[in-house]
This record gives C-alpha cells, sequence and structure tokens, in this order.
C-alpha cells in the first residue's frame, strides 16, 4: 500500500512539474518585432501578434492591413517550432529569457535555406521604437526602376503615408510585392514584408517630394538589387492580357496531368464541356498565386460555378518529385479550402517548362498566368500577373474587367 501511494504521489509531482514547465514555455501574448539577419548585415523587420486560444497559442504576421493566420505551434522542451501555414516554411527557435532566437527555414524542393531570427516581446514598432519627424509625403503613385542597364525592370509602386506611417506595394508585370509596411525617418525610406515564404527589405533616401533615389531592395538572406523611383500620377504597366498569347494557328490548349490523388484530368473531360474555363497557371511557393487562389476561392468560384464555369489549376512545383509535390499542393488545398482540381503538372518554373508542357503557348512571362476559355474551347485570353488586395485599386479594377469578361461569355 505505502508503494502504491508513493507511485501516486511521484505520478501527480511529474505531473505538476511537467505542467510548470509547459507554462514557462508559454509565449507572452501580444505584438513582437521579429527580424531576420540577412548577409548585408540589415534587418529585415515585420511585426506578430501572439494569442492565447481555448487550447494552444496562435500567430498573426502583420503587414499593413494583411494579418496571416499561424496556427502551428508547438514547443518541446526549451524549443518551439512554428511550421507557417503556406510556401512549406517554418521556424525552429529556443525561448532564452522573453525573447526568440534561432532559424527560419524555407524548404526549397531539393534542398533548404534558412536565415537567423530573434524576436522581442512587447514591440510594436517595426524599423524605430522613436520615430523622427518625416521631411516628406510620398503618397501617391511612383514610376520605379529596379536593376541597371539592359537588365532593369520599370514598375509601379503605390504608396499611402499617414505621419511616419508607410504602406504600399510595388506592381510588376507579373504581379506585385504584396502588403508593404514601414515608415518615413527625415528624408529616409523604409519598407519590409514576410509572408512565410517572402522576406522583403526596401530602403531609399527622398531627395524631395518627387525623386526617391539610392534604393536597396533586399530579398531572402543575400538577394539584393538597386531602385529608384519618379513620382508619376499617370504611372501605368502595359495591358496584363497583351503579355502572353498562343502561337499562330492555334485556337485551343489541351493537357492531361494528376490531380492531388493521382487520377488523370484532360481539358477535355465531360466537366468541362460546354463551360467557361478558367486555366490557372500557378505555384505553391508563389504569392501572387496565392492572393489570386483566394479571389477565386473566396468569392468568384461561388458565384460563377453555378452558371457554368469551371476552374482548373495547373501546379508547377520546385521538384519533379509528385509526392513532394503533392505534399505542398495538399497545403496549399487545405488552407484555402479550394473545391476545384488542382493539378500536379509534373514540371519545374523553370528552364522554358510552362512552355513545354503547354507547347501552344507562344511565350510565358511568369506565374500567376490565367488562360481564359470560352464555351467552344477557344481561348479567348491570357492574362499575366495577379493585382493581390495589397494593391488597393487596381485589385478591384482587375476584378471589375475579370468578371465583365466571364459575364460575357457565359451569354455568349
Amino acid at each position: 500500500m505505502i508503494r502504491k501511494r508513493r507511485q501516486v504521489l511521484s505520478i501527480l509531482l511529474m505531473f505538476a512539474l511537467f505542467n510548470t514547465v509547459s507554462a514557462q514555455l508559454k509565449l507572452q501574448t501580444g505584438i513582437w518585432r521579429g527580424a531576420l539577419q540577412t548577409s548585408s548585415g540589415n534587418k529585415l523587420p515585420f511585426n506578430f501578434e501572439v494569442k492565447d486560444t481555448a487550447d494552444r497559442q496562435e500567430l498573426a504576421i502583420i503587414n499593413g492591413d494583411e494579418r496571416l493566420k499561424v496556427t502551428d505551434v508547438k514547443t518541446t522542451g526549451d524549443s518551439i517550432f512554428i511550421h507557417m501555414p503556406l510556401f512549406n516554411s517554418e521556424f525552429r527557435l529556443k525561448l532564452e529569457g522573453d525573447s526568440l532566437k534561432g532559424k527560419w527555414i524555407k524548404h526549397l524542393g531539393e534542398k533548404d535555406a534558412s536565415i537567423d531570427f530573434t524576436a522581442i516581446p512587447n514591440t510594436p514598432w517595426r524599423f524605430f521604437k522613436d520615430a523622427e519627424k518625416a521631411a516628406f509625403d510620398v503618397s501617391g503613385r511612383w514610376s520605379a526602376t529596379f536593376g541597371e542597364g539592359e537588365n532593369s525592370e520599370q514598375l509601379v509602386g503605390e504608396f499611402k503615408q499617414t505621419g511616419s506611417k508607410l504602406t504600399g506595394t510595388f506592381l510588376s508585370t507579373t504581379g506585385d510585392y504584396r502588403y508593404l509596411e514601414g515608415t518615413v525617418i527625415g528624408n529616409n525610406l523604409y519598407l519590409s514584408c514576410f509572408d512565410g515564404g517572402h522576406a522583403y527589405l526596401f530602403i531609399a533616401k527622398i531627395t524631395d517630394a518627387k525623386t526617391i533615389i539610392d534604393g536597396k531592395y533586399y530579398a531572402g538572406y543575400s538577394a539584393i538589387e538597386n531602385w529608384k523611383a519618379a513620382k508619376n500620377d499617370t504611372a501605368k504597366l502595359p495591358d496584363a492580357y497583351s503579355l502572353t498569347a498562343l502561337k499562330p494557328d492555334f485556337k485551343k490548349i489541351n493537357f492531361t496531368f494528376k490531380d492531388i490523388n493521382g487520377n488523370k484530368v484532360s481539358l477535355t473531360d465531360s466537366r468541362f464541356k460546354n463551360k467557361v474555363v478558367i486555366v490557372q497557371i500557378l505555384g505553391s511557393w508563389c504569392p501572387n498565386c496565392m492572393d489570386e487562389t483566394n479571389y477565386f476561392v473566396s468569392g468568384y468560384y461561388n458565384k460563377y460555378h453555378p452558371k457554368g464555369v469551371e476552374i482548373v489549376g495547373l501546379a508547377y512545383e520546385r521538384t519533379t518529385d509528385f509526392a513532394k509535390s503533392q505534399k505542398t499542393l495538399q497545403q496549399l488545398k487545405t488552407h484555402f479550402n479550394v473545391s476545384y482540381p488542382l493539378l500536379i503538372t509534373g514540371y519545374t518554373p523553370a528552364n522554358g517548362d510552362p512552355e513545354k508542357s503547354l507547347p501552344m503557348l507562344a511565350d510565358f512571362k511568369g506565374f500567376p498566368t490565367t488562360i481564359i476559355i470560352d464555351k467552344k474551347g477557344d481561348v479567348r485570353k491570357i492574362h499575366t500577373g495577379f493585382s493581390g488586395p495589397g494593391t488597393g485599386v487596381y485589385y478591384t479594377q482587375f476584378i471589375d474587367e475579370f468578371e465583365k469578361l466571364t459575364d460575357d461569355l457565359l451569354r455568349e
């Protein structure tokens, strides 16, 4: 009897100690400031909020108006593991005092890449604790040049500034840089973004209300590019419907690829016959593809599927390994609750693979690309890129144009 009592007491003591350790490993709730250490020595900052739920803690990554919910947060011993809901990346961290230290790791198909990461609690500021007054207001539209000489690219910057706080994005022919957030301090501009798969930092000097110079764009651990911009209220990009086309004498496309479950799906299947079909060329690694998928799932498909519209996604993952592609694509499907078929093409984004898989394409500019097919099976339009909700008016303009095109095709 005494031995049994001792055993019970030991079990109760172990249980109490386990609960105490677990409680100590809980992250402080509230706003944190995280920072990724780039090879240039610059820290790429972003904020996130920690909340307690009924049975666990969860995070929300903050970029401007965006809140990216992260629910997969686990503790083991003195370690904390945070798996991002998209882009197949994770944080492996240790809690040292009140702070977090460790690595952000991206799984890139055939290899992993990691960046040093630190985070401190009770820190709502992003770049500077004490904000110096802004010398200029950069709100509005800008013509931006990224890169030098023949390798330069023309983008459009769209910014909104309130006091020293700055939000906005850059738009390119293949999409946008999503929700950027930062500050203007004196005559210096700072913007950053982190979404679990992509980490961006922009810094520059403002010489006057119409000129930005000496810009540096840092992406991930080591990518660096120069940029500059001039205020231009009429700046615009080429028509997104004019960049990609079919080869001469082609009116249709065709393909057969396996879906996530391994079943073959062809554009000639009965489900697509006499329907307006949207072919979404995407990758689970592509941020603008995620914004497009969210648009299709959250409103478009429910509205137009009953009227005779089908969507099929063609995924170009970073590996030709079906099982690995299946895993990352399933994560996307689950996160957005995608109800239309997502096909694993077996091709990657590189080396002209999209054109190899769809040889009737005359050119392919980038991800996402959306092919609009009428009820006769003819390709009517091809749209390059996607301007997501972080672009404001560009996003609403796209929706208006895209849904008008759908209505017109349905009436035919």
